[in-house]
């Protein structure tokens, strides 16, 4: 029974040809037995994938066991999203999460959750990864929390307009300080 927090072992978008345009994968610190420490060499994970989405390509599923890992995927348009897990991880838990990043993008994309959309995004796509999944922990599965918290603007900025006025309204007040310093001399 696994009862590690760290569940995901990888999330992979790849193309309707099977080539990656995303991939992020995950390493659990600790334990060096883990499966997921096989996938470390680009090359093994690009073999991975390619079997992976040989596997998956035609749509119809949401699960299967590939290679020793639990594999959840969904199909949107021309992309395939998968979240890989342990063998032993809890597929609800990786389904939800999977389906959260997918509405959340969808919510940041404005329903174009496809592979032009992503890579012109990839920015806002990889934040909204990163609020799902924090190094193969599962920190949200909230879609609308996700997509707030990527879109949100930073809170300590404001905008500041500067025009003819406010430069006149600055300079006449700096102008007033310096008078009233020379009147104090």
């Amino acid at each position: 029974m696994n009862l590690s927090l760290y569940t995901v072992s990888a999330f992979i978008i790849v193309d309707t040809d099977g080539h990656r345009v995303l991939a992020k994968y995950y390493h659990p610190p600790g334990d060096p037995n883990a499966a997921s420490k096989k996938l470390t060499a680009v090359k093994e994970q690009r073999a991975f994938e390619k079997g992976l989405w040989q596997k998956t390509k035609k749509a119809g599923g949401e699960i299967i066991l590939f290679d020793g890992f639990l594999a959840v995927y969904k199909h949107s348009l021309d992309l395939i999203c998968y979240i890989i897990g342990d063998q032993s991880a809890n597929e609800l838990m990786l389904l939800s999460a999977l389906v959260s990043f997918s509405d959340a993008a969808n919510m940041l994309l404005r329903n174009q959750l496809e592979k032009r959309s992503v890579l012109e995004n990839l920015d806002l796509v990889l934040l909204c990864l990163d609020e799902t999944i924090d190094d193969g922990v599962v920190v949200e599965t909230d879609s609308t929390a996700i997509a707030s918290r990527v879109s949100r603007p930073k809170a300590d900025t404001t905008e500041i307009v500067i025009n003819e006025q406010t430069l006149m309204s600055a300079y006449l007040t700096v102008k007033d300080k310096v008078q009233q310093r020379i009147g104090q001399l």
